[in-house]
């Protein structure tokens, strides 16, 4: 019980710091702020961590913060990759579905791996077969049909961070 509560304190002064880092240091942004995270996580805080016993490694979150950074580079590098294409006379696509193997089974994770792929110009996130452990992915230039390749190419980076960050 004890742990819950620290844990939600601890959430809500992520979500707070977030909040301020986003809108600003104003009275209003302050306040509003603060309500709408003790809200937020008095609603939805349990579903943050699925397990008690990973809040309390502090590892989890400098691979976190190291995510962040993996993720930004790769978003950098993706916006570079779809401007060329853009802006190239002959437009150099081949479109595509794809399979990328994943071996993550938290629903939680699994959802931020599809989300950071998405969110990755180029790529978009289109169904997830969590049984066979596949995530299918709409890519701008398919390179290559062959699960490995694809994988490595697309989410193996993301995919080995987030297993760090789950604590396995």
């Amino acid at each position: 019980m004890k742990i819950r509560v620290y844990r939600k304190i601890f959430l809500i002064c992520l979500v707070f710091l977030v909040w301020i880092i986003l809108s600003g240091f104003e009275i209003y942004n302050v306040i509003f702020g603060i309500i709408c995270s003790v809200i937020l996580i008095l609603l939805f805080g349990d579903i943050n961590i699925q397990n008690e016993w990973t809040f309390k490694k502090p590892q989890r979150y400098l691979w976190f913060l190291y995510y962040i950074i993996i993720f930004l580079y790769e978003v950098i590098k993706a916006n570079i990759d779809v401007a060329y294409r853009i802006l190239s006379p002959n437009m150099p696509i081949k479109p595509g579905i794809v399979k990328v193997k994943t071996s993550i089974k938290s629903d939680a994770f699994l959802t931020i791996l599809a989300n950071s792929i998405t969110l990755t110009p180029g790529t978009l996130s289109v169904d997830i077969d969590k049984e066979n452990g596949y995530i299918y992915v709409h890519w701008i230039y398919v390179r290559d049909v062959d699960v490995e390749a694809v994988t490595k190419k697309i989410a193996h980076k993301f995919e080995k961070i987030l297993m760090k960050i789950t604590c396995k």
